[in-house]
This record gives structure tokens, C-alpha cells and sequence, in this order.
């Protein structure tokens, strides 16, 4: 069962042309997150790679917004790229002949402060300091309240506030992170420190700006403000797994099961129940991103009843396709 018509165009095309390999992998992925759906079941998306500068928000604001998705892991990257998307996008650069560039040329880059993330460079002035100002000052507020927040929440604070509404680029409803915080869902984002953002806190604490380093909440603290959403959800509903790419993203919250149940002891806790996982890494020995499913299983994570799908393609085509469908587009 579908919870969604998908009588639109590109349901209608995906229908009738994506029936073998990988693109009947991709459409056997879609209809069992739809039947995930329709059963009652929850979703969450997470998000590596650079999603977000990809211009994944043009599916997946829609797909936050409709209740498809109803929680979020991502990498700090993408949680603040989605927002230099929203503030600076005319300031993007795209580089399309970006496998030929030189050394030099990417100097000249560095120098005109264009940080480049494949074909797509992101401008320092007009995204990464205009954010960086605005989140200071929540962080200060923040610190003078005795306040701590989570990196995501930082950021809800100031979409909400309307902190960013005047530099906006892009149609707001393009805006992933401004959906998310909309409806407020739950969010992880382990290794926030490797993020540019999350760079900047660490420099902050060093020179003294920020004097209590703990104001920002850890990746541990989000492990366990997971793990309480996983137990009370999964009492009334089963929880589906979409992992975009691999990486942190995945593989922090994919562990929350087997975190409950053997460490909590809390033995009676749903497994995963649906799993999917859209990837460009080669299956190989020792690769974690790369490992089929079914290896998923000896760790506790899926049991042998759990759909499981993955699609070997590259995110940012695949993804797009498949929210689409979900959305009946």
C-alpha cells in the first residue's frame, strides 16, 4: 500500500521505465517506504556527504513538511549548508570543468575565498560570515542565560527568531532546515566539530569568547536525546531507516538499537524496521559504507524480517527520484 496517489509526471515515468537493476532496486526501495508509511510507521532520513549543497531541500523541505520524514540525522556540514544556501545563493559559483582544474587554479580560488565542494563553490563572505555572526550572538545569549542547546537547536532559535529572513536567496520553502524547524523534529548531528561552524566554537572557547565550552551539547548528549526519542516512539510505531550515503550520519544513529538493548538491557525494543541505503561505495572487505545490509543483522541493528534495500547510485540523482514518488509528483 502507497501513502501517496504517485499519479504525477515523474511517478508516472518512474513507473513505467525503472522496472530492472539498479533502477528496480530503486523502485522496490521507494514502494517499501511507502508501505512503511502505511502501516504507521516512522522515518529517519540522514543525510552525509553534501546534501544539502546539493540542493536537497528542493524534495526533502517538501517531504519534512508533508510528515514524511520524522527524524533527521546529518553531518554538521549539512546542517549549515543548507543555510548558506538560503542566505548567499547568488553568491555561488559553479565550477562545471572542475576535474580539470590545476593546482593553481584552485589557489585562485582559496584567494577570492571560494571553498569549493566539487562543481559548486561556496562563498566565505556572503554565507559562512554572515552565519557566523548570527550564531555567535545565540551562543552569547545563550551563555549569559546558562543555557545549553544542541547545535541544531542553535540554529531553529534563529530561523524562528527571523534572524535570517532578510538575506534569504532561495524560496524559503526550499529551505530544508527552515522545514525541519517548522515542525520542529528531532535531530542528531554527530561530529559537529568537524563543520566549519563548529571550527569556529572551538576557536571561540580558545580565545575566550565563548568561556563555558559546554553551551554547545556533545555527540554523546545526542546519543542519549536519541535514544529516549527511539524508546517512547517505538511504542506505538515501527522506525524506518533512509541513509543517504554513509559516514557519521548513518552510522551514529544506526547504533541506537543496538545501544538499547544490550547496553540499556532493554531487550524488548523494535529493531529497525525498514532499511534503506543510497550509496556510490564499491561493496567491499572492511567498508562500513560499503557493507550490504544483511551485515547489519550480527550487530543487532536489523532483524531478518526488516525490508532492507540498497541502491548503488549516486545520491544526489536517486534521491530527488524516490522523494518525488513518495510525494506523488
Amino acid at each position: 500500500m502507497s501513502t501517496s496517489k504517485s499519479t504525477g509526471p515523474i511517478s508516472t515515468f518512474m513507473n513505467h521505465h525503472y522496472r530492472h537493476f539498479n533502477a528496480a532496486a530503486m523502485m522496490d526501495a521507494v514502494k517499501g517506504y511507502e508501505a512503511h508509511m502505511a502501516s504507521g510507521g516512522k522515518m529517519m532520513v540522514t543525510l552525509a556527504g553534501a546534501m544539502s549543497t546539493a540542493e536537497l531541500g528542493l524534495s526533502l523541505a517538501e517531504m519534512i513538511r508533508q510528515g514524511k520524514v520524522h527524524a533527521i540525522s546529518c553531518t554538521g556540514a549539512n546542517l549549515e549548508e543548507d543555510i548558506y544556501n538560503l542566505v548567499a545563493h547568488e553568491h555561488y559559483e559553479r565550477i562545471p570543468d572542475w576535474r580539470g582544474l590545476t593546482k593553481e587554479a584552485e589557489q585562485k580560488l582559496y584567494d577570492k575565498h571560494l571553498n569549493r565542494v566539487t562543481d559548486t563553490c561556496i562563498p566565505e563572505e556572503a554565507a559562512m560570515r554572515k552565519i557566523w555572526s548570527i550564531m555567535a550572538d545565540e551562543w552569547a545569549e545563550a551563555e549569559k542565560k546558562n543555557e545549553r542547546c544542541f547545535p541544531h537547536e542553535f540554529f531553529f532559535r534563529a530561523l524562528k527568531k527571523g534572524k535570517f529572513t532578510q538575506h534569504y536567496q532561495i524560496d524559503p520553502k526550499n529551505s530544508w532546515m527552515l522545514a525541519a524547524a517548522e515542525m520542529n523534529i528531532p535531530m542528531v548531528v554527530p561530529g559537529w566539530e568537524d563543520s566549519t561552524l563548529g571550527n569556529m566554537y572551538a576557536s571561540f572557547c580558545m580565545k575566550g569568547e565563548v568561556k563555558n565550552v559546554h553551551t554547545v551539547k556533545t555527540g554523546i548528549e545526542y546519543m542519549m536525546s536519541l535514544a529516549d526519542w527511539y524508546m517512547e516512539t517505538a511504542k506505538t510505531s515501527s522506525i524506518g531507516f533512509f541513509q543517504i550515503g554513509g559516514g557519521i550520519a548513518g552510522d551514529f544513529p544506526i547504533c541506537v538499537v543496538p545501544m538499547i538493548r544490550q547496553d540499556l538491557e532493554k531487550t524488548d525494543i523494535r529493531l529497525w524496521g525498514y532499511f534503506c541505503q543510497i550509496s556510490d561505495s564499491t561493496t567491499s572487505y572492511g567498508s562500513y559504507s560499503g557493507a550490504v545490509p544483511n551485515e547489519k543483522i550480527t550487530w543487532g541493528k536489523l532483524s531478518v524480517n526488516t525490508p532492507s534495500y540498497i541502491v548503488e547510485s549516486d545520491a544526489t540523482i536517486v534521491a530527488p527520484l524516490m522523494f518525488a514518488h513518495i510525494l506523488g509528483w
